[in-house]
């Protein structure tokens, strides 16, 4: 659970969208504060009004002598304001003498008569007038071939007014496009990331399905982000690695299993025939039995974990079942067990290599019969897909349970000197198969689990 919400938090994906989140907030605030400082200053006033001498230049209108007679303001209504506001706002046009030639209907009263109001150029500038501040701006501009100035002057009043109104539509068509910039772009952003995402998703799930019987498994480059894929690429270097080293590692468990064989067999042939006293002969035979049984295992664990070494085939389960108990019936009767087969149908079947399910069981039950006390019985249960192995012995300790099928690890109350390798080799079988073996206390005993499917576990 701890890792769960540590990965959760350190999503890549979920970064980048704060990320994006957190710029596309920052960029409104600075929006919003970048039009409220303009609108307390003059700066935004004087622009307006630049803006509006070169628009409004555009809009003269000339006689037929050339000489201007008045603004085309029908397109965007100006004229009203100049005739209602008259102590407000004003216009003229300078011929390139300096002097006016047209002006609105403030008249020349409303224009100073010196400073930067009479000098000629694309400038701005600032005066009173009837106790107000002005700010005016002038632009040239161009007209049968001479140069006229327009001058446009509003006061200080007037503009901050208009921009007192302007402001709450301002903020407004600020936090529309920001929502509508949040909305649209973090939706995209999220289904990108989504795809672009996907195949590190299947990258993953790729690796964590590889085990030590897929080690022949590589993981797949093919639309993998570019910054990702060289990742992707070591890790298929190491996994080429590993299974070159396993690989060896089984082919030396399986040839030293071979090598040691055939001594055994020899130095067991010798002792039988030489002519020592009977109980050194009987304890030296005994020690090369259990050298003997050690190799064996070996071999038969270095073979369960080779996936290529099954022949998977539609297998009777309680046919195998009864086989592996006819197999050990004179082991039981040595013990004074009694073993029962049940099953809920006579036609179960699974898909299984029939000599690696033997071995299976095989083992189940011999485990089961060695620590099994005498008198007793170890049951064995088919019900469809799922197989169950229980005596009634001493059991094992809720804590040692998960060691059951660790390798050479050999539990109390045995009658016998295994070599601790049996239910490791149950475990590599039923995973090779895809099967889940669990082992649980069943008070008395122990009882063993074989299912068909992890899931059913």
């Amino acid at each position: 659970m701890r890792f769960a919400k540590t990965a959760r938090f350190n999503s890549l994906r979920l970064k980048i969208l704060l990320a994006y989140l957190a710029g596309t907030m920052l960029s409104i605030v600075l929006l919003v504060a970048a039009a409220a400082l303009l609108l307390q200053g003059d700066i935004l006033a004087r622009v307006d009004l630049a803006g509006a001498s070169e628009d409004l230049a555009a809009m003269v209108r000339f006689d037929d002598q050339g000489r201007p007679v008045g603004v085309d303001s029908d397109e965007d209504d100006f004229a009203w304001v100049f005739e209602s506001l008259r102590r407000e706002a004003a216009y003229r046009v300078l011929d390139d003498t300096g002097t006016a030639v047209l002006l609105s209907p403030a008249g020349a009263a409303f224009w100073p008569t010196s400073g930067d109001g009479v000098r000629l150029g694309k400038l701005r500038f600032d005066f009173e007038h009837d106790g107000a501040a002005m700010y005016g701006a002038t632009h040239p501009f161009q007209h049968g071939g001479r140069t006229w100035y327009f001058q446009i002057a509003g006061s200080s009043r007037f503009m901050t007014l208009l921009h007192r109104v302007a402001l709450p539509l301002v903020v407004a068509g600020i936090a529309v496009f920001g929502l509508v910039l949040l909305v649209t772009f973090g939706l995209c952003a999220y289904f990108t990331l989504r795809y672009t995402l996907a195949p590190l998703r299947e990258v993953s799930e790729s690796a964590a399905a590889i085990s030590p019987r897929s080690l022949h498994a590589r993981l797949k480059t093919t639309q993998m982000p570019a910054e990702i894929a060289p990742l992707v690429d070591s890790f298929n270097r190491v996994l080429e690695r590993l299974e070159r080293g396993y690989r060896v590692q089984q082919e030396f468990l399986g040839n030293a299993a071979h090598e040691l064989k055939t001594p055994l067999a020899l130095i067991r042939a010798q002792i039988e025939l030489q002519d020592a006293g009977q109980n050194e002969r009987a304890s030296l035979l005994s020690d090369v039995g259990y050298m003997s049984r050690q190799v064996q295992q070996l071999l038969l664990l270095a073979e369960a974990s080779e996936a290529h070494n099954y022949k998977i085939a539609a297998v009777g389960v309680r046919e195998v079942v009864e086989e592996a108990a006819a197999y050990l019936q004179r082991m039981a009767e040595s013990a004074d067990v009694r073993l029962r087969v049940s099953a809920t149908s006579d036609k179960v079947v699974w898909s299984a290599d029939r000599g690696a399910l033997f071995t299976l069981l095989k083992n189940l039950l011999e485990n089961s019969i060695e620590h099994a006390p005498r008198g007793s019985v170890v049951g064995v249960e088919v019900d469809g897909g799922m197989l169950t192995v229980r005596d009634r012995g001493p059991g094992v300790d809720a804590e040692l349970l998960p060691r059951l099928f660790e390798r050479f690890w050999r539990g109390q109350h045995r009658r016998d000197r295994g070599a601790g390798l049996g239910l490791a080799i149950c475990q590599e079988i039923a995973l090779a198969h895809g099967w889940s073996l669990t082992a649980e206390r069943a008070e008395p005993g122990l009882r063993f689990r074989l299912s068909m499917t992890k899931t059913a576990a």
